[in-house]
């Protein structure tokens, strides 16, 4: 054992990390750190960190995966485990580094050069490459080409707002609402605005996998302090679909922190998800309460003359001609992802263009015969209290009540959680609909109904029948 080569212990670590803390966790912390020395007479071995953030967060959160499997690898009964490197002390890692600590340098991305600490040093190759070039507006996505409706008309007024005077109305900007709804479309929207008014301006559009993965290359790569500078310079930051930061516990962190100085600066923030921040499982609450700083709008489906509107823009777009019998129908056909209008116009176009025919209804029904996104239940507010007020024994003005008796309120939960589940319709509009109660106690409610759904299986039996009784009414 006196002859272990370093590099083949790490190696194997490595692969128990994989499997028990996930290959994301290796990709991000753990490749970039080298097993230097191992002494067995002193049960000690040297690690290489790359930099201090590195050094105290794997302290911080792995202590005990690497004190176990290292332990188990080397057949010792202890282990003292030395982080070297230049601004980290050597510590021994079953004394973790504080907390305080760690927070304090997590926002200063303090950067460190890797120092050889003996002959035996294994440093992975990690040549830097230069910073992904930020992705560009779409110059097609502007509030010209943005089709206003009742469903988005909240959510484009605080878009148009916000580019008009960055960082002094709604910041944070927080849009919602379902896949292919235009929540794309309003950020480059609120982009390309800003630019034109002022050439100059700073601006980043990303979406939250791209800056996901920059944070992952920017850790690998030892240039944290670039990365973060990046977004520190920002007059307008826009980050799309932040629903795919959850459960990304150091990506967080990360954004946390450009999150508060971007803030503490007055420079703009707009996100965008597919729900309330508060629906987001697996994001940070501290995190969740930023989003809700400033404005949260929502954006629903359009009813049919919206879409409409929105195909008839397109096909202006596209330089095809519709008329109105034609765009009716192409409009009826989708129902929920307003995206695929578009698809819809151009199969109906390039069919027409390739038999060389002109457009027409008989032509659109047959090119959008297999045409099949489903059509979701007509089901509304008030056809889903009826139901729960009958089978709870309760008058649909106790539903909407103040009264706190705790059938009624077992009865109101349960709407608020069924509402939320099977209608489009946004936590406020369920809270208007119940006599003006607010988001939070709707999210409340649906909370309670799912934590006893997980808890009483004959409850939860009885929430499935009656979703099936409104269903098939």
């Amino acid at each position: 054992m006196r002859h272990l080569h370093p590099h083949v212990i790490w190696e194997e670590f490595l692969k128990i990390a994989k499997e028990e803390a996930g290959s994301q966790v290796v990709e991000t912390w753990f490749k970039a750190v080298s097993l230097d020395a191992i002494n067995i007479d002193r049960q000690e071995i040297t690690l290489i960190m790359p930099n201090s953030f590195v050094s105290n967060w794997i302290q911080e959160h792995y202590h005990s995966l690497l004190v176990t499997h290292l332990k188990r690898l080397l057949n010792t009964a202890s282990i003292i485990i030395i982080f070297a490197g230049p601004q980290t002390e050597k510590r021994n890692v079953e004394k973790p580094v504080d907390s305080t600590e760690l927070n304090h340098l997590m926002p200063t991305f303090r950067p460190a050069t890797i120092t050889k600490m003996g002959s035996s040093q294994l440093v992975p190759h990690t040549t830097p490459t230069k910073p992904r070039e930020q992705q560009p507006l779409n110059e097609l996505y502007t509030f010209d080409t943005f089709v206003v409706g009742p469903s988005n008309s909240l959510a484009h007024g605080a878009s148009y707002a916000v580019s008009q005077s960055l960082g002094t109305v709604y910041n944070p900007l927080f849009i919602y609402g379902g896949t292919g709804l235009g929540k794309t479309h309003l950020l480059h929207a609120i982009g390309n605005e800003a630019k034109r008014q002022c050439p100059d301006i700073r601006v980043r559009y990303e979406t939250s996998d791209q800056f996901m993965h920059d944070f992952i290359r920017a850790i690998r790569f030892d240039k944290a302090h670039q990365f973060r500078d990046r977004y520190l310079s920002l007059d307008l930051l826009l980050i799309d679909d932040i629903q795919f930061f959850s459960n990304k516990e150091q990506t967080q962190e990360t954004f946390f922190h450009i999150f508060n100085a971007l803030y503490e600066q007055k420079k703009q923030i707009v996100l965008s998800s597919d729900t309330f921040p508060e629906e987001i499982k697996g994001l940070q609450s501290r995190l969740t309460s930023r989003m809700e700083w400033g404005l949260v709008a929502d954006m629903q489906t359009p009813d049919l003359e919206t879409k409409i509107a929105i195909l008839t823009k397109k096909a202006e777009q596209h330089n095809i001609t519709l008329d109105d019998e034609v765009s009716h129908f192409i409009a009826s056909r989708v129902h929920t992802n307003i995206r695929q209008l578009e698809g819809a116009l151009i199969r109906v176009d390039a069919f027409a263009s390739l038999t060389g025919q002109t457009i027409s209804l008989a032509l659109a029904k047959r090119v959008l015969l297999n045409f099949n996104e489903p059509r979701p239940q007509t089901i509304d507010l008030h056809d889903v209290a009826s139901q729960i007020a009958k089978k709870c024994g309760i008058t649909m003005a106790d539903l909407k009540s103040k009264n706190r008796n705790k059938d009624v309120s077992a009865a109101r939960q349960i709407a608020c959680y069924i509402m939320k589940k099977l209608t489009n319709h946004s936590l406020q509009a369920i809270g208007q609909f119940l006599n003006g109660r607010d988001h939070s106690t709707i999210i409340h409610a649906i909370t309670t109904v799912e934590e006893r759904r997980k808890a009483d299986r004959v409850f939860a039996g009885k929430i499935q029948r009656l979703e099936e009784e409104i269903l098939n009414r």
